[in-house]
């Protein structure tokens, strides 16, 4: 392959060569199966120009996300090459720096493969392989290193195999999504419903299962149990992150190592560990590093679950909004927008549709994720595009979801006191807290007649004069109803 652009303008993204005419707007690429025409102004060759014509499938690509943390690899494989002596130290400079362009989204039009391809993902690593090589003979010649030749596979390859990268990328894109990007929209909305959880703490509210009325509760209560939801899901994603830290590269083909330095593997983990401050490891075993999966199964069913925590606080709070007037109406959402094109004055809950679309959308995600982990045969996986290009997928719609709805509705809502206090006096359910005094069939009596008659339970309990005012009082006051009562001690029989 050649390693430098024949193109003047080849410092240019290559976006407007596409459709070009070859007599104009390409060059003429080798591989090892020969001949390619390649967009003159485009940094990748023959090889990537095969695989854009043999998966024309989706127009689905590696997120930013993947081939920043490619470029980081390669810029920590090339450093470690150049200390060990392997490659040229002018070499390994050239391609570091052209790996940190990568590194830095500075190339990304020039990843152009479609995510069902080979499932290695071999056809994306040389896609890196061949930008890095021709970025870095570009930027050799420009400062003038000593450099006669940058190959793809002999020098930024070097001691790689696209069955060791790809996975690495994958798992330091998953890390690096779930950090800056998933945590922090976790913690905004736990922050957000931990806030909403002591404003309503005073709040009592009718409480419901099976869809009828239960028991009172406080809106308190009900929204420090979606807090806790989320202070675990941020627990379950920051579980999975050291397990996705254990990381493939080294093991080469088939897990031996075989073509690496034996201290390549360790340096190269360090280099990433110290530029990012990620918990990352090389993997304990190659062979199932390379061979299995099963940490991005797992990393996906954690994502599976917060998504399904998400789907409960998001449905619950647009039927505790729900109304205005002929719904349950506890709570307010913002308006955000008009609701409808025919309705006038309606408005929605459309940020907590968004999250059940996105959970939903997540939850779809993990099915691939885990056939792909299924994928695994042998010495490898060969679903590793799929799944990685969903679990990242899944890990940014959970990060933007997240802090839009923390943002664009928790932090909003308001309460009606006047309507929290009117449907719990008219439930049935009050009646539960006489059962323990005048048992449980003649409360359920009460019940009864109260919805027969439309009254409330108090109204029944008074004109039947079943106890005192004064002990009636006690027993249906809703706030008690919110707050177990003490355990009594307990005597010793001596």
């Amino acid at each position: 392959m050649k390693t430098t652009l024949t193109s003047k303008k080849a410092k240019t993204k290559p976006g407007a060569a596409k459709g070009r005419s070859a007599a104009s707007g390409t060059r003429i690429e080798k591989d090892s199966m020969g001949e390619m025409r390649v967009p003159s102004r485009a940094y990748y060759g023959a090889q990537t120009a095969r695989a854009i014509e043999n998966f024309p499938i989706s127009g689905l690509r590696f997120p930013p996300s993947f081939i920043r943390m490619l470029g980081l690899l390669k810029w920590a494989a090339s450093r470690v090459n150049g200390e060990l002596g392997i490659i040229d130290a002018s070499v390994s400079k050239a391609i570091a720096e052209a790996a940190r362009e990568v590194a830095e989204n500075k190339l990304d039009d020039h990843f152009p493969i479609d995510i069902f391809q080979t499932g290695s993902g071999t056809s994306t690593n040389m896609n890196a392989n061949e930008v890095i090589a021709n970025r870095a003979a570009e930027i050799a010649a420009k400062k003038r290193y000593q450099v006669k030749n940058i190959h793809p596979n002999d020098h930024v390859n070097q001691g790689q195999s696209s069955n060791d990268v790809i996975p690495t990328t994958i798992h330091l894109a998953t890390i690096d999504a779930m950090v800056n990007r998933l945590l922090p929209g976790l913690r905004h909305l736990h922050r957000a419903l931990s806030d909403k959880s002591k404003a309503f703490a005073s709040v009592i509210k009718i409480g419901r299962t099976h869809l009828q009325d239960a028991t009172p509760i406080a809106l308190g209560q009900e929204f420090s149990g979606y807090a806790r939801q989320v202070e675990l899901a941020i627990s379950r994603v920051e579980h999975v992150i050291p397990v996705v830290g254990e990381l493939a590269i080294g093991g080469t083909a088939v897990g031996t190592g075989l073509n690496t330095h034996a201290d390549f593997a360790r340096r190269v983990v360090a280099q990433l560990v110290s530029e990012t401050g990620f918990p990352l490891t090389e993997a304990k075993n190659h062979f199932e590093a390379q061979g299995a999966q099963d940490a991005l199964v797992e990393a996906s069913g954690a994502l599976k679950t917060v998504a399904v925590s998400l789907t409960k606080i998001a449905n619950d709070i647009r039927w505790l909004g729900s109304g205005p007037r002929c719904g349950l109406g506890e709570i307010r959402l913002p308006e955000t927008q008009p609701g409808s094109s025919i309705m006038p004055g309606k408005v929605n809950p459309v940020i907590c549709e968004s999250v059940l679309q996105v959970a939903a959308h997540v939850i779809g995600n993990d099915l691939t994720i885990t056939l792909g982990g299924q994928g695994s045969v042998f010495e490898l996986n060969m679903m590793l595009p799929v799944m990685g290009h969903n679990i990242l997928q899944s890990t940014e719609l959970l990060a933007t979801s997240s802090e839009n709805l923390a943002s664009r509705c928790i932090e909003g809502i308001e309460v009606d006191e006047e309507r929290c206090r009117i449907l719990i006096e008219q439930s049935l359910a009050m009646c539960t807290s006489l059962a323990p005094v005048i048992g449980y069939d003649n409360a359920a009596a009460l019940a009864k007649e109260a919805y027969r008659t439309g009254k409330t339970v108090r109204e029944v309990a008074i004109a039947k004069k079943v106890l005192p005012a004064e002990r009636l009082d006690q027993l249906l006051d809703p706030a008690q109803m919110t707050r177990p009562r003490p355990k009594a001690s307990r005597k010793s029989p001596l």
